[in-house]
């Protein structure tokens, strides 16, 4: 059996993190807009940067930002 293996990197990289980090603050934004009845403040901070972090996340990994492709081992 060989030592070497294919490693899933789980989506550790730059475009992930900076997309799901972009996605919380637009959770949080819109639970707080939630709590305190401002449905504007909840369309724009929830639904409006959920949108931004996806879009941001694929630019990014189109940049070459993304998880890198695993080459299978044989």
């Amino acid at each position: 059996m060989s030592d070497e293996q294919a490693h899933d990197s789980h989506g550790q990289s730059p475009a992930a993190w900076t997309a799901v980090i972009i996605m919380m603050i637009g959770v949080v934004i819109g639970a707080v807009a939630v709590l305190i009845g401002n449905w504007p403040l909840f369309w724009i901070g929830f639904v409006g940067l959920v949108v931004v972090g996806a879009i941001v996340g694929k630019a990014m990994g189109m940049m070459g930002y993304g998880a890198k492709q695993a080459e299978h081992v044989k």
